[in-house]
């Protein structure tokens, strides 16, 4: 199993000020449509709403297509459940703190399918989707910056 979580801070000198809403708005933006928050994915589509926090979206990465339940845990947490694709588990997004000490967490338990646990084959993509999924993190906040930035205007 692959288990990675990593925090930013969401506001950082110099940089436009966040507040909880406007983090918990891009998180939603983002379930529904990452395309502009995650730079290696290609395709997000909505295909099921099930409820006003609960939907399925299907997504492509790197030519690997996933359907993932997203569940809205309103203001703080987003979580996105594998239900088939290549690689399963759970991904979260979630706002810890307040003000200037808020910041923003991802976290992933995944399993790549077919692949030994603590294998070489495991490490390696371990290590890149790593690096993907911490770029995700930064885009996101600077994307809700410029959203937050465009809303101001």
């Amino acid at each position: 199993m692959i288990f990675v979580t990593h925090v930013i801070p969401v506001n950082e000198p110099g940089e436009p000020r966040l507040d909880r809403a406007t983090v918990w708005e891009g998180l939603v933006l983002k379930a529904n449509n990452a395309l502009p928050f995650v730079p290696i994915m290609t395709e997000c589509k909505v295909v099921e709403r099930l409820g006003d926090d609960r939907f399925d979206r299907d997504i492509c990465i790197r030519d690997d297509a996933f359907r993932e339940r997203v569940t809205l845990e309103k203001p703080y947490r987003v979580l996105f459940t594998r239900l088939s694709g290549p690689i399963l588990g759970t991904i979260a997004n979630e706002i810890e703190g307040e003000g200037d000490d808020m910041q923003l967490r991802f976290s992933f338990a995944l399993v790549l399918a077919g692949t030994p646990g603590n294998s070489e084959a495991e490490e390696t993509y371990a290590k890149t989707m790593t690096g993907d999924y911490i770029q995700a993190l930064t885009a996101t906040r600077n994307a809700m910056r410029r959203i937050a930035v465009d809303n101001a205007a």
